[in-house]
């Protein structure tokens, strides 16, 4: 049952009766005792339309089921259609006067040998022109505006303008032209259809051949439909690749894909919202469901371990960059479910990444390793801990959309200073800067513990130093320094000084205190006794010393020149005021064992580790990746 309506430009509900394939005067909804209509005229229409209609009917004759009418000759096939709009304007005059005409049965014959032809042709070019009509092709389009040409042809005009538009086509591309040609002519045909009543053909045939296209594409892409178990059972190598695949799927399958459909559908069916909502939403809806759907699979039912996180934003990434793309895609009310799942993967993946970061700081806080690092060097907790942290910086656009869209979390009950910024209710910091922020202060926690393993109090503030020196560079050198602010930086950047400096006063003070304060004012009696104990407290010193590591060429420099600064100076005073009062003496050169040049000489050595010097550097930024264990 189909609505019949003789304007193009109008819908179907324009008449309310229905009719079926049989050449009937019932499908046209006339009463015989209707008025007749003037012969003359039907009869002039029906002899100018049979010839035109005929011509290229399959079931008569062999020229016609071998050879495409679009294809032969693009004119004679705009006349064909003029002549079709020509037959529904004299059959619904005829309606109006005598709808008891016998001429309307004929009329509706050839009203449905043209329509034959339409379908024929319909089918052919959608399946002819498949490289022209592939979404990569349509999607290069940069926007839905409609085709030059017009695609009704009820007046000189119209054709007049599908001429202009023609001309102006011009400088497109070869495949480009290709491509509105052939989306210019299925508009023609789909609007000629509809408006004669078989809008239901046209759209069967549509949406057969399109919707293959689309479920092709997914295909092609890689994306499949994967079971919650399938999921949780799969190793996570396996997992990984298929995300791989997902993220570059996604892209294209947006951009390209479902994008290109959009455009097709709606120039082909541009005189009819409604319709085109239906067909791109039987269209779309299966492989958009199923391609937004496999984020959501992965959230729910995939470990949430910190180390998956990186994955776990990639694909929260593809969504959000492509949403207003989607949004407007998916415009559609009919294709609400769509934009509803892509958005339910978001949350979903959101809820991931909190729940990620949740058991990352609980891993934070459960280490138990208890041996102290050799040398008081870094941590591998640090290492690992701000590798990842700075690695979680290069999503702060989408952390902070999902930490955002959080529940606030209850204020710690610390001050500020413990977390190097301001956050009031007055003026509270973003989300993603506090919950940045925390974490750093559990890490600095749980190495604070850690120093305590050290017997030495010395190696223990180097420890410190080392650990919150590696903190700041790896904030310094990442998208941390923007999270976090210069006020962290200077707050922390002040506290490994003065970690350093309790590291001097422990480790090297009482080697500086073996020098007298004033070199000018010792006794002769005294001055082989302060150079065997400033002998004595450097050597022991050294040795103790000499086995530290501080990686940082930065603060390994500041330590030791601070360390020489205070006491090469002391030491040179004093040799330069008492050298020669022991001079003579029989045992000198085993006194006054160091020049004030042995001295710096030997504390260019330290830090290096293993009691030999070393031009070894490390820089935070060489640490694996997270995403690389």
């Amino acid at each position: 049952m189909r609505s019949l309506c003789f304007s193009p430009k109008h819908s179907s509900s324009s008449s309310t009766s229905t009719f079926s394939h049989s050449p009937s005067p019932s499908r046209f909804g006339f009463s015989p005792s209707r008025p007749s209509f003037s012969d003359s005229v039907m009869d002039r229409t029906l002899d100018l339309a049979d010839p035109v209609i005929n011509k290229w009917n399959p079931e008569t004759t062999t020229f016609a089921r071998v050879t495409s009418l679009f294809y032969e000759n693009r004119r004679e096939a705009k006349d064909f259609i003029k002549t079709v709009y020509n037959l529904q304007k004299a059959m619904h005059f005829l309606v109006m006067e005598n709808s008891s005409s016998e001429k309307l049965v004929r009329a509706q014959n050839l009203m449905q040998i043209a329509m034959k032809r339409l379908q024929k042709e319909f089918y052919q070019i959608l399946s002819m022109n498949r490289a022209h009509l592939d979404p990569e092709s349509v999607s290069t389009r940069s926007s839905r505006t409609s085709i030059a040409s017009s695609s009704s042809y009820n007046d000189d005009d119209d054709e007049e303008a599908e001429e202009e538009g023609e001309a102006a086509d011009g400088s497109i591309s070869e495949v480009e032209d290709a491509s509105m040609a052939a989306m210019s002519d299925l508009r023609l045909i789909a609007e000629c259809m509809i408006s004669s009543g078989y809008a239901k053909e046209c759209l069967k045939i549509y949406k057969i051949i399109r919707k293959s296209i689309v479920d092709e594409g997914i295909y092609k892409l890689g994306v499949e439909k994967l079971s919650s178990s399938q999921i949780h059972k799969m190793d996570w190598e396996v997992l990984d690749l298929r995300i791989k695949n997902w993220l570059s799927a996604v892209r294209t399958a947006v951009q390209t894909l479902f994008n290109g459909e959009r455009i097709l559908c709606d120039e082909v069916f541009a005189s009819s919202d409604s319709i085109r909502e239906s067909c791109f939403h039987e269209i779309a809806k299966e492989g958009a469901v199923l391609l937004f759907a496999f984020p959501e699979n992965v959230a729910k039912h995939s470990k949430k371990s910190p180390d998956k996180v990186f994955r776990i934003l990639d694909m929260y990434t593809g969504i959000a960059n492509h949403w207003p793309e989607i949004e407007s895609i998916f415009s559609f009310e009919s294709t609400a479910a769509i934009k509803s799942q892509a958005l339910t993967s978001l949350v979903k993946l959101g809820e991931f990444v909190r729940a990620a970061l949740n058991e990352f700081e609980a891993a934070i806080q459960k280490d138990s390793s208890k041996s102290p690092v050799a040398g008081a060097g870094t941590h591998f907790l640090t290492i690992e801990a701000m590798d990842y942290l700075s690695n979680l910086a290069d999503y702060s656009n989408v952390l902070a959309d999902i930490l955002g869209d959080s529940p606030p979390a209850p204020k710690k009950n610390l001050p500020e200073t413990y977390f190097g910024f301001s956050d009031s209710e007055e003026s509270p910091a973003p989300a993603i800067t506090v919950k940045m922020a925390w974490l750093i202060l559990v890490l600095l926690c749980k190495i604070d513990t850690k120093a305590k393993y050290y017997k030495d109090a010395a190696l223990a503030y180097l420890f410190l130093a080392n650990n919150l020196q590696y903190v700041v560079v790896k904030v310094q050198t990442s998208n941390l320094k923007y999270l976090l602010g210069d006020e962290w930086l200077t707050k922390h950047e002040g506290n490994v000084k003065q970690f350093a400096a309790n590291y001097q006063r422990l480790g090297w003070g009482h080697v500086i205190d073996s020098l007298p304060t004033d070199p000018t004012a010792v006794a002769p009696e005294k001055v082989a006794e302060i150079f065997k104990k400033f002998n004595s407290e450097f050597d022991q010193a050294h040795r103790k010393q000499v086995l530290c590591v501080v990686h940082d060429q930065k603060l390994r420099d500041h330590i030791k020149v601070s360390i020489a600064r205070k006491m090469v100076r002391l030491y040179r005073e004093f040799y330069n005021a008492n050298r020669n009062k022991i001079a003579g003496e029989r045992y000198s050169a085993t006194v006054v064992r160091y020049a004030p040049e042995d001295v710096g000489h030997r504390l260019s050595d330290l830090f290096f580790g293993a009691g030999s010097s070393s031009s070894f550097e490390s820089s935070p930024s060489d640490s694996r990746s997270p995403r690389s264990r």
